[in-house]
Formats: C-alpha cells, sequence, structure tokens
C-alpha cells in the first residue's frame, strides 16, 4: 500500500490574505516584545540601560541577516513558505526565553529576531504585489494587524506582571506562532510566485547612482529606529517617572502603538484626498511635537499623550516608505527590497542601543530620548526635500 503525502490545499486570495494578516498580528508582539518586557527583563538580569540595549541589538541585527536570505528563500521557495520559516524561527526564540538566563535570553531574542527579518519584508512584499492599484493602502492595512499586535501585547504583560507569571505571554506566542505557521504550510496562495522566472527584471547597476536610493535608505533606517526607540523604551521611562507598585507603567507602550495603529486605519481614507508624501510630512511634524512632550514629561499623564501624539504621528510613514519602494523603483523594487528592510533592521539594532548607551552616559533616559526626536525631524526634512519625485529617472 503506497502512503500519499497530501498536497497543500489552493485557497482564495481573501482566505491566504486573512493568515498573512494573522501573521502579522503576532510578528506585531513578537517585534515591540522588548518595550513592555524590557523592566522585567532588567530587574531578572541586573541590567544597566546600556546592557538592556543589547537586547534591541540582539533582535534586529539578526533581523538584518533573516531579511539579507528571505529574498533568496522567496526566489526558491515562494512567499508562503518562507512565512512558515518566519514563524517557526519566532517560535523557537519565545519558548526558549520564556525561562532563560541572560546569555541564553540574548540567544533567543536572536532567534526571534531573523524570524522577523524574514517574515516581515516577505509579508509586505506579499501585500504590495497582490495590492499593485493601491499600495500604500493595502499596506498600511497589513500594518494595521501589526499593530493589533504590538497594541495588545504591553495589556497582557501589565495583567500577568502582577501575579509574576509574564513567562506565559512568551509560551502562549510560541502556540499561536505555530499554529498560523502550520495553516499556512497547508495551503497554496494564487500569488505565492517563486523567483528564477524569465520574467524577473535585471537589475540596472544604474540605479545605484539614483538620488533615491540614499534617501529611501535613510528613510527606512531611521524610522524603524526610531519608532523602536520610542517603543522599546517608553515603558522604562515611564518605569521611572511612576515609582509607585502598581503596573500603569507597563501599559504606555500601547498608547504609542494603538495610537500608530488609529492612525493605520485612518491612513487609506485620508489617502484618497492628500499625497502619500503630504501624508508622511504631516504626521512627522506630529511625531516630533510628542516626542518633545515625552522629553518635558513630569507625569504619567504627560507621558500618555506625548506617546499617543508621536505613535498616530509615525502611523504612515513606514508603509509610505514601502509604497515609494515600489513608485521610484517600479519593477526593480523587488531586487532593491532587501537592502532596504536591512537597512530598517540596522536602524532597529543602532538606534534602540544608542539610546540606552547615552542614557547610562549621562544617567538620565530623557537624554537619550533625544534619538528619536532627532530621527523625525531628519526625516521630516527628506520628506519635504523630496515631496515633489514621482518615478525613478
Amino acid at each position: 500500500m503506497t502512503s500519499v503525502i497530501p498536497s497543500p490545499v489552493l485557497v482564495r486570495a481573501p482566505s491566504g490574505t486573512m493568515l498573512v494578516h494573522a501573521a502579522f498580528v503576532l510578528t506585531g508582539v513578537m517585534t515591540t516584545l522588548l518595550g513592555p518586557m524590557l523592566p522585567v527583563f532588567s530587574a531578572r538580569w541586573a541590567l544597566s540601560d546600556s546592557q538592556a540595549g543589547y537586547l534591541f541589538t540582539a533582535q534586529f541585527a539578526t533581523s538584518i541577516l533573516g531579511v539579507a536570505i528571505s529574498s533568496a528563500l522567496v526566489q526558491r521557495y515562494g512567499y508562503r513558505l518562507t512565512l512558515v520559516f518566519g514563524l517557526g524561527f519566532m517560535a523557537l526564540g519565545a519558548g526558549v526565553l520564556a525561562h532563560a538566563s541572560w546569555i541564553l535570553g540574548l540567544v533567543s531574542v536572536c532567534v526571534y529576531g531573523f524570524g522577523l527579518g524574514l517574515t516581515i519584508p516577505t509579508a509586505n512584499l506579499l501585500i504590495a504585489k497582490l495590492h499593485p492599484d493601491r499600495r500604500a493602502a493595502a499596506l498600511n492595512l497589513l500594518n494595521f494587524s501589526w499593530g493589533i499586535g504590538a497594541v495588545g501585547c504591553p495589556f497582557v504583560v501589565a495583567a500577568l506582571q502582577r501575579s509574576q507569571r509574564t513567562s506565559l505571554l512568551l509560551i502562549g506566542m510560541t502556540v499561536c506562532l505555530a499554529l498560523v505557521a502550520i495553516s499556512l504550510g497547508s495551503i497554496r496562495m494564487p500569488a505565492d510566485a517563486k523567483g528564477g522566472s524569465p520574467k524577473r527584471p535585471a537589475l540596472d547597476t544604474k540605479i545605484w547612482q539614483s538620488r533615491f536610493v540614499p534617501v529611501l535608505g535613510a528613510l527606512f533606517f531611521i524610522y524603524v529606529g526610531t519608532e523602536s526607540s520610542i517603543g522599546g523604551w517608553v515603558a522604562s521611562y515611564a518605569r521611572r517617572i511612576d515609582a509607585g507598585s502598581g503596573t500603569f507603567w507597563a501599559l504606555t507602550p500601547s498608547f504609542f502603538w494603538g495610537a500608530l495603529l488609529l492612525g493605520r486605519a485612518l491612513a487609506p481614507l485620508i489617502l484618497r484626498h492628500v499625497r502619500e508624501t503630504t501624508l508622511a510630512s504631516a504626521g512627522l511634524v506630529l511625531a516630533s511635537l510628542g516626542i518633545l512632550v515625552l522629553l518635558i514629561a513630569n507625569t504619567m499623564a504627560l507621558v500618555v499623550a506625548g506617546a499617543s501624539v508621536a505613535g498616530f504621528g509615525l502611523a504612515s510613514v513606514f508603509p509610505i516608505n514601502i509604497a515609494l519602494l515600489s513608485q521610484w523603483f517600479g519593477e526593480m523594487a523587488s531586487r532593491i527590497g532587501g537592502m532596504m528592510f536591512a537597512l530598517s533592521s540596522l536602524g532597529g539594532a543602532t538606534v534602540p542601543w544608542l539610546v540606552g548607551a547615552l542614557s547610562s552616559r549621562f544617567g538620565s533616559l530623557r537624554v537619550g530620548l533625544t534619538v528619536p526626536l532627532l530621527g523625525s525631524i531628519t526625516m521630516l526634512f527628506l520628506y519635504l526635500k523630496n515631496r515633489q519625485s514621482h518615478r525613478l529617472t
């Protein structure tokens, strides 16, 4: 009797898209996990701010490696299986981190960071491919799903912290990530294209002479560094302002991610009436004001207000960066996209670490948080300078 291995079932695009969105909800949790958990890990492992900053470096440095090979995996295995691989590495990292020591904890963060590097660019580029006529709106909706996970994570941490059982979050994430990975592994998607096709565009070497390459590279690098710095350090910042025994400090990242979530939900509607670069520029003005409020905050109310304004302002910037990648580079976007996502991971690996290093050097996290303010202002300048650009020439 011959055994037959069942083939993956072909599902309609909306069903496959729903699984990608589900994967991105979990990705949102794992990307932002260090923010609300940082005070917990710092206390568990007796870390200084500078040492705690290495956790961000571990996550995003290995994410660069994941991004670097994601394109090759997509070309060989397709989008779907690349996402499965990414979710699998995240599940493994989360499971080990639940009861890890300091060194093993760093290794665990490296493992799930690698999974994030595989998952984030693959999912974004897949959705952009599925919706070529409305990339910015579709990508905002995908990153809206990411925001759901980012918002929910601090609430779970705050609830579990009261009973000192935060490890349950990590165990739960392992189970959920594994379930979504298995679900994706059992289907086929209509747009699950592999590379190696004769239609694959050749990379024009003249592209490196375009001024758009360093501009977009800087936007990817600075954005993720800025976002990760605020979301990653705001709970620690709030913990020092609120010296009581409560756990409200653990919720402060939710205000940042919640406002970012709201902004991404509204962005597709706003983009019907304004240009992408106009929306991004206006958002960066708001983000800069929000970070300024954080820097002068001496009460929890001001911390919440500053984090919320900053999150709402940053909401549309990353999806619009991805849309500009396709708009400026056309068919070559898939060839240069890996480098852009690698630069975004490099920003996440270095900028939050710099915040912690400055905090330890000057004895003030407030000083460290001037770094994302400078990042927001720099992005605003880049957008204003290139607001009339439409297409790579």
